[in-house]
């Protein structure tokens, strides 16, 4: 009975803590900077809800394979910490995932909380009155977790593009193509040419890549999935070269490429994800590119991120370029 006690104080002194923390920016700018890798969350829950269902299905939607890498990674990698041993030492994490059963809870229901104990800091609370519907509603509900977490970490890498971004480079693509996305330090242009720029950051093994081009609008054919990596394969033939002669980059021809219409923050865009390869040679990765019309209509712009990292997991070099991707903004919206 004490046992459980403890754990019914420990969760209100969680509530009250939240409810007592959210007071604004004033507060927020105390805070101190988050802890924890980036694409790792921290589930809060009793040991027998994460050994249950509602932590088994938490685990099929946030730690199930990331599509479009060519090895298997997790979506996110997930930790159970339980309710009684929520201290300070897991509080300032990135992201937090709270389970809360209470059965005077009428229904279930999830609750997004900004900047509680550190900063930039997500946590997302579910309340349910029994495990059962709170399974339900996680299940019902996947892709809206996934999106919420998502968000937060792209929103983490535009932040710090913006904080530490290389000017010239956004000043540069703006005046090619009417808008940019934000580049951070480190990394620097590559190649251009009218239709083509290639922005890059590289280390000894590792090669994270921003490719920006454009062609002709002529038809909403342009904006199918066959036509988007018909047409990248030409513009990688012709500007990408691998490490050996004749060798180029190419469009994997074995994987069935992601392909969805996104509205983001004003922009429509058609975003393709895939693996590219080389013709005559031995690299390959992920890929993922923004294809969308250009001010004036006139014009498809596309502008891809890819990663190139043999020794090494792939999937937060790539949420990594993808961000930058989503950090695209026309002139007339960028931060001065």
């Amino acid at each position: 009975m004490k046992k459980v006690h403890f754990l019914l104080a420990g969760l209100i002194a969680i509530v009250l803590f939240i409810s007592c923390s959210d007071n604004g920016d004033k507060n927020k700018a105390l805070l101190p900077s988050i802890s924890g890798k980036a694409g790792e969350i921290a589930v809060i829950s009793t040991k027998g809800q994460w050994e249950s269902e509602p932590g088994t299905t938490i685990r099929n939607i946030l730690a199930g394979d990331c599509p479009y890498l060519p090895q298997k990674e997790p979506l996110y990698n997930l930790f159970n910490v339980p309710q009684n041993a929520f201290n300070k030492v897991f509080q300032g994490h990135r992201n937090l995932l709270y389970i809360n059963i209470d059965n005077q809870q009428q229904e279930a229901s999830m609750n997004i909380r900004q900047d509680i104990w550190a900063q930039p800091q997500t946590m997302l609370e579910i309340s349910a009155p029994n495990v059962e519907s709170a399974t339900r509603f996680i299940n019902d509900n996947a892709e809206k977790i996934t999106s919420v977490f998502e968000q937060a970490e792209r929103d983490r890498v535009i932040r710090n593009a913006k904080l530490y971004e290389v000017i010239n480079l956004r000043t540069f693509v703006t005046n090619r193509i009417g808008g940019s996305p934000y580049f951070p330090d480190g990394y620097s242009l590559k190649k251009q040419t009218p239709d083509f720029i290639w922005i890059s950051y590289e280390t000894s093994f590792t090669n994270q890549g921003i490719f920006i081009y454009k062609f002709p609008y002529e038809s909403p054919e342009q904006f199918t999935p066959k036509y988007i990596i018909q047409k990248r394969d030409e513009v990688m033939k012709e500007n990408v070269p691998a490490s050996t002669d004749n060798s180029y980059m190419m469009t994997n021809p074995t994987i069935d490429p992601g392909f969805r219409w996104v509205k983001y923050r004003g922009r429509e865009f058609a975003e393709t994800k895939s693996l590219w390869d080389t013709q005559n040679d031995f690299m390959g990765g992920p890929f993922v590119s923004h294809s969308f019309l250009s001010k004036d209509k006139k014009e498809v712009i596309v502008v891809e991120g890819f990663v190139y990292a043999p020794k090494y997991p792939k999937r937060n070099y790539l949420r990594q370029v993808e961000s930058i991707l989503y950090s695209f903004e026309w002139a007339d919206k960028q931060t001065k």
